[in-house]
């Protein structure tokens, strides 16, 4: 696919009192991000100030980011807990897809404090590029006014287990910077889940003759000192984190895709001061596109929900390349069980990929077509996972308590075993856990849209075999799913479930797709015919009056049928548009203050799923129903977390996950209408 092409606006600086440019302002959202880059290197601000609490990772560990202003002598804390200073006043908060602005204010000076993380999709390098720009522009109402701004950085950005923490300050040809991490380095030395990264180095860099930047041992942080004085407006900063080893795919100890570019981390801060206009410039276009096209689609609410869902699903990911030089996109399963590359996690994401480049789909797919090559994979469905992160060794959701250990129940940091090794017959896996029809439909579709953004099949053609074996399985096992598990099943498990029929219906068309475009026309006919059969008999077992029920049999239940929505994408028509809108309809009647409930069994919801069902309404008045209680979530929720996607519609708490990638798809809508 190629890349989108963006126009080019003047980034936002204050120039006098006048801002050029417009962004997105916010007044309270759940968690600000702040610092955003991959799982590990991921920091939000949790208040609705941000000198009222010190900075967090996402999972809520404390990553202390300081900021002091100091005007004429006098000091005021801007950012992190406030401790015993004195604050200036925060008086605005703008949020964009790649980046995040605050406004502060006295008598003296106004300070406008940006934090940008350049992760445009069109450039992998800058994707993988742990490089985050921090821009200080001030204002002086009094014009002798003396500015002095100071950051700290603490050692908990690189210290999760106790263990000194060493660094220093030093300089380079073109810029200065100091550095810290742990005495003791062990690179990939544990895995799980709701942690922080225990490895690597956390940078903080200056090129301006005006700024210092240190390592202060005894109080174990960065620290960096921008003298503006009384004549400078403007001061920039770049912080940086080297993880050193990011993945063990298959056995291959993988650098992070910026490595291919860069020999070290330093060449990757000299890169970021060097491009920094150009990419900023870059930035400010592809903000702006987002927020005029999400408007247009969907008002301010869905262009602050995209907004706020950009940087938070791209950092959810890893980005590596493989033996081939293809690129690896890994998702970790944030707040859940910390399953790497999962399947049904990739699924919901997939819509932002989709609309912007469809290499990115491609990297997460891959690792589960190499996994179910493996010879332990013995099963004729795809697999959920390909391992823990930071570990794609194979699959670890579904083992066999008895033959795998319970030393590797996912809660206790240990490494898995590198299950892609074991030999056909290991039976490690215990059937009754797996999610098959969920699987081999998440494949089926996510390949074929691939292909169909791509307007090729070329990525599907070296795996064709072993997707007509899946078909297969959804064709014996898809209409009525029985007892199988699915990725919905929050309420306890559900049998005979009418949404993952759907998706198997979907799959086996996406197949066919396939096929036709594979030049393999009798075989597509043949499928396609199978899936208009399917869905016929779907219609007919699930139909429920004035809507669809949530399981065959149980007319008094529903559910949100959102898998349906591929139909409209490939434009295959295999469900009357009639069920399209029933449906739409009747969510509307069963919607709480904060949305529409996941299913008919609880008031929970899934934000994602929302905005597929949101993609299927047929006029703008029915979608914006739909999407105005999921910004309202976001604005009121008294959890202060990265937006969820599984939350109370009633309470507007949220019940569990944090920070994953499936917000990916709240650009469903957007994908639709390109």
């Amino acid at each position: 696919m190629a890349a989108p092409t963006f126009f080019i606006y003047t980034p936002a600086r204050m120039d006098g009192d006048e801002r050029k440019g417009e962004i997105m302002k916010v007044d309270r959202v759940a968690s600000v991000p702040i610092v955003l880059h991959d799982p590990y290197f991921s920091i939000w601000s949790g208040t609705d100030k941000l000198y009222e609490s010190d900075t967090v990772h996402w999972c809520g560990k404390r990553q202390r980011i300081r900021g002091y202003l100091t005007v004429d002598g006098e000091t005021f804390c801007f950012m992190g807990d406030r401790e015993f200073h004195q604050v200036i006043l925060q008086t605005g908060l703008e949020i964009t897809a790649t980046g995040t602005a605050y406004t502060f204010e006295n008598d003296k000076i106004k300070l406008r404090a940006v934090f940008t993380s350049p992760l445009l999709l069109e450039d992998p390098v800058l994707v993988s590029r742990p490089c985050t720009y921090v821009d200080f522009d001030v204002v002086r109402k009094a014009e002798t006014a003396d500015v002095t701004i100071d950051l700290q950085l603490s050692a908990d950005l690189v210290r999760y287990t106790p263990g000194a923490v060493v660094g220093g300050a030093y300089r380079t040809d073109s810029f200065s910077y100091a550095v810290m991490g742990k005495a003791d380095q062990k690179p990939l030395g544990n895995s799980g889940d709701n942690i922080t990264i225990d490895w690597g180095y956390a940078y903080l860099a200056v090129q301006d003759a005006y700024s210092r930047v240190g390592f202060d041992r005894g109080g174990e942080q960065l620290t960096a000192s921008v003298k503006l004085g009384t004549q400078y407006g403007h001061g920039e900063l770049v912080v940086a984190y080297d993880d050193l080893l990011s993945v063990n795919y298959f056995g291959e100890w993988k650098k992070a895709y910026w490595t291919e570019t860069y020999d070290t981390i330093l060449d990757a801060i000299g890169a970021s001061f060097a491009d920094k206009e150009r990419v900023q410039q870059q930035c400010a276009g592809q903000d702006a596109r987002l927020e005029e096209q999400a408007s247009a689609i969907g008002g301010q609410d869905y262009a602050l929900l995209c907004c706020l869902s950009y940087r938070h699903s791209l950092a959810a990911h890893k980005l590596i390349t493989d033996k081939e030089g293809n690129l690896i996109f890994l998702s970790k399963e944030n707040d859940s069980n910390g399953c790497l590359g999962t399947v049904d996690i990739t699924y919901p994401s997939a819509p932002l990929y989709l609309l912007y480049n469809t290499e990115y789909v491609k990297g997460m797919l891959r690792p589960v077509f190499t996994f179910a090559a493996c010879d332990v994979w013995e099963f004729d469905f795809a697999p959920h996972d390909v391992g823990r992160y930071p570990y794609a060794t194979g699959q670890v959701y579904g083992l066999d308590g008895e033959k795998s250990g319970t030393a590797y129940d996912g809660s206790n940091g240990c490494v898995f075993p590198f299950f892609y090794q074991y030999p056909a017959g290991s039976g490690i896996y215990d059937l009754r856990y797996q999610m098959p029809v969920e699987e081999c439909g998440n494949m089926l579709i996510l390949t074929a849209a691939v292909c169909k953004q791509d307007g090729t099949p070329d990525f599907a053609a070296p795996y064709f075999e072993v997707l007509k074996k899946w078909c297969e399985y959804l064709l014996a096992y898809g209409a009525d799913p029985g007892e199988q598990l699915c990725t919905d099943d929050f309420a306890g498990h559900l049998a005979h479930n009418v949404n993952l029929s759907a998706k198997a219906i979907m799959g086996i068309e996406a197949f066919a797709l396939l096929a036709g475009w594979l030049g393999q026309e009798e075989m597509a006919e043949e499928y396609h015919r199978k899936a208009v059969r399917m869905a016929q008999d779907w219609e007919e077992r699930g139909n429920a009056g004035d809507h669809m029920a949530l399981s065959f049999g149980a007319g008094d239940t529903w559910s949100l049928k959102y898998n349906m929505v591929w139909d409209k994408f490939f434009g295959s028509g295999l469900f009357r548009e009639e069920v399209f809108q029933k449906e739409i309809d009747y969510y509307r009647k069963k919607q709480n203050t904060y949305g529409v409930p996941l299913d008919s069994r609880k008031n929970y919801t899934k934000s994602d799923w929302i905005l597929w069902c949101a993609a299927m309404a047929e006029d703008r008045e029915k979608a914006d129903a739909l999407i105005a209680p999921v910004a309202a979530y976001v604005k009121e929720t008294p959890s202060r977390v990265p937006f969820s996607d599984w939350y109370d519609t009633v309470s507007g708490e949220y019940c569990h996950f944090i920070a994953r990638s499936v917000q990916g798809g709240i650009f469903m809508p957007m994908l639709m209408h390109k």
